[in-house]
């Protein structure tokens, strides 16, 4: 799509709920800048917005599916993934897009992120990781580095977090990258990207969460945490995902980790189908055999 930045700027404005602004996102929070990267790339991409769900789970970031102005769904905690692939498998017409946290996808929604990535679902998933569970008092989560202090780890947490690109690449996602929200322009073309991926694709999104997890670990304000991204990140194109862990106060590997092909659930299927429904041969198995 060929746009000034006025004309973006407008296309992008028609993507939001106004009514529903402003939102609930705290100050300094990445939020809002990770949703209008994501919408830019919608509107950049030249998808036909009317065939574009996005699905999404209890947290901070399910409540963007509310703000956004197209077909979205708001579903139960940890269950974005199966609404999602049934919306996909029942119109595989459909762009579904998961713009969920790293709570929501990965703690008591892990089963299904992993099983979704194993069948190669054709299906685009945006985690905005926080590190916590903001919206219900910053408690630990799957991610929390170690020695991460919350409100349920005030002494640092003693659990080995995920990696995420790690884990979904293990599954068999297809397509793997991380950026930070400071990332924007980055993050605008890998989500770009992951949209017309065919498969299961997963973009990562370091995003500050100053009210619960920055204070507590050093980084009290959003400012502290997107200096901190751009002093620490570094990109890494094709790095080992096993290797691009978080520990806390340390490096943030970002960069496109994964673009492979393999074939998806849909394609699968219907080779299976098309076999179980193949013309017979006419010949009797039994007489052949005699």
């Amino acid at each position: 799509m060929n746009e000034s930045g006025n004309d973006l700027h407008d296309a992008v404005e028609a993507l939001l709920r106004e009514d529903r602004i402003p939102h609930i996102w705290c100050p300094g929070c990445g939020l809002g800048t990770v949703l209008h990267t994501f919408l830019r790339a919608l509107v950049r991409s030249g998808l036909d917005l009317k065939k574009v769900v996005v699905v999404s789970g209890i947290g901070c970031t399910g409540r963007a599916a509310g703000y956004v102005k197209l077909d979205s769904f708001h579903t139960t905690h940890g269950r974005a993934i199966p609404f999602a692939t049934g919306l996909k498998l029942a119109n595989p017409e459909l762009k579904v897009v998961l713009f969920s946290g790293d709570g929501d996808l990965v703690a008591i929604g892990g089963n299904h992120l992993i099983h979704a990535a194993r069948r190669n679902m054709d299906l685009t998933v945006v985690c905005v990781n926080n590190f916590n569970y903001g919206m219900t008092g910053g408690q630990v989560g799957p991610t929390t580095p170690v020695s991460g202090r919350t409100s349920t780890s005030p002494y640092g947490n003693c659990e080995f977090p995920f990696n995420l690109p790690h884990l979904v690449a293990a599954a068999g996602a297809v397509y793997v990258a991380r950026w930070t929200s400071l990332d924007g322009r980055r993050l605008e073309k890998t989500i770009i990207e992951a949209l017309f991926k065919k498969g299961f694709s997963f973009v990562e999104v370091i995003t500050p969460c100053p009210t619960q997890y920055g204070r507590k670990n050093k980084q009290p304000t959003g400012l502290a945490q997107m200096e901190y991204y751009r002093s620490m990140s570094v990109i890494k194109h094709g790095a080992d995902p096993s290797e691009v862990g978080i520990e806390l106060g340390g490096p943030i590997t970002v960069g496109k980790f994964v673009d492979i092909e393999r074939p998806t659930f849909a394609e699968m299927q219907a080779e299976i189908l098309a076999k179980a429904f193949a013309p017979r041969s006419g010949k009797d198995p039994a007489a052949a055999k005699a």
